[in-house]
C-alpha cells in the first residue's frame, strides 16, 4: 500500500512539473515574437545591416567624400566627391563641410561644428541623403562609423536560422554581486578593455554547475558567452544574452533561447567584445541564433 501511495505521488509530482501543451505553445510564441523584433531591429535605421564603413582617423585633417583620393571614402554617387574634412585634435573631432554640400544634424544644416568630444555622452549623428555617420572611440582609436540606409544587406536579409525553442535552456541562476570588480576583455581589434562586472551567475545544465560573469549595461545584465557550438553551428566569436537584474533576492532567469549573434556576425565594421575564458562554456548550447550566412 505504501509503495502504491509513493508511486501515485511521484507520478503526480512529475506531471505537475512538466509544462502543459498550452504553456509550451505560449512560450514558443513568446520566443518567436522576440526573434521577429530582433530581425526588425537589424533591418531598421539603427540596425547593423546598414553599417557600411568604419574609418579610423589620423591626427589632423581627414578629407571625406566619394572621391577615392579622400582619406575617408564614402559610397560613390551618394555624396559629393569632395564633401569636406574631419579634423582630429586632442581626441576632439570637428567637421568642416564644403558650401555646396548639404549635411544635416537633427534636420538642421551643418557647415562647421564639433561632432565628438571625449567629455560628451553622445556623439553627434550626421546625415547626407541616405548616408548617416557618427564618431566612435575604442581606446586610443577614433573613427567614423558609416550607415547606408540603402545597403543591399537590408534587402537580402531573410532572417536568422535558430535552434528549436526548448524550455530546457531557460534556467535559473544565482547572481553574486561583486562591487568594484573589473575584468580584462579583448575585442576584435585586438585591444584589451577593463570592463566593470555586475557579478557572477551560477547555474546548472544537465546536472553540471557553471559560472559566467555578467556586465551591468543600462540596468540589465549583459552576458557575452562562448560554447562548443562556436565555429560549427553558431558564430565563431560567441553570442550575447541579456537578463533582468533581480529587484529582490538573487535569482536570475537565463533564457538561452534568446541568445543572439553579436554585431560582428553581420558586418566587418563592428568592434565586438569577445568571451573570456570564464565565459566560455564547455558544453553545446543548442539554443538561440545560429550562424548567420
Amino acid at each position: 500500500m505504501k509503495l502504491v501511495i509513493i508511486f501515485f505521488f511521484t507520478i503526480t509530482f512529475l506531471i505537475g512539473c512538466k509544462p502543459s501543451a498550452d504553456q509550451s505553445a505560449n512560450y514558443k510564441a513568446e520566443i518567436d515574437a522576440w526573434h521577429r523584433k530582433r530581425g526588425e531591429a537589424l533591418v531598421g535605421p539603427s540596425g547593423w545591416l546598414n553599417v557600411s564603413g568604419l574609418f579610423w582617423l589620423k591626427d589632423g585633417i581627414n578629407s571625406f567624400g566619394s572621391d577615392k583620393q579622400n582619406d575617408v571614402v564614402f559610397p560613390e554617387g551618394k555624396i559629393a566627391r569632395k564633401a569636406g574634412f574631419f579634423i582630429l585634435k586632442d581626441s576632439i573631432v570637428s567637421m568642416e563641410v564644403f558650401p555646396d554640400v548639404e549635411v544635416l544634424s537633427d534636420s538642421v544644416r551643418v557647415t562647421s561644428r564639433v561632432i565628438f568630444h571625449p567629455d560628451s555622452l553622445e556623439p553627434k549623428e550626421l546625415q547626407a541623403g541616405v548616408l548617416q555617420w557618427f564618431v566612435i572611440k575604442r581606446n586610443d582609436k577614433i573613427g567614423i562609423r558609416l550607415r547606408d540606409l540603402e545597403n543591399k544587406n537590408i534587402e537580402n536579409f531573410n532572417g536568422i536560422e535558430r535552434f528549436e525553442t526548448d524550455l530546457k535552456w531557460r534556467v535559473t541562476a544565482k547572481l553574486t554581486i561583486q562591487p568594484g570588480r573589473k575584468i580584462i576583455m579583448a575585442n576584435v581589434l585586438g585591444q584589451n578593455e577593463f570592463i566593470p562586472i555586475k557579478g557572477t551567475l551560477t547555474f546548472s545544465l544537465d546536472g553540471n554547475e557553471y559560472q559566467i560573469d555578467a556586465i551591468d549595461e543600462n540596468g540589465k545584465l549583459f552576458i557575452i558567452f562562448g560554447d562548443l557550438t562556436n565555429n560549427k553551428s553558431t558564430y565563431g566569436s560567441g553570442r550575447y544574452l541579456y537578463a533582468t537584474i533581480p529587484e529582490n533576492g538573487d535569482e536570475v532567469t537565463l533564457d538561452f533561447n534568446k541568445a543572439y549573434n553579436p554585431p560582428c556576425a553581420f558586418t566587418e565594421f563592428a568592434t565586438c567584445l569577445l568571451p573570456t575564458k570564464q565565459n566560455t562554456l564547455p558544453v553545446e548550447v543548442l539554443a538561440g541564433e545560429k550562424l548567420y550566412h
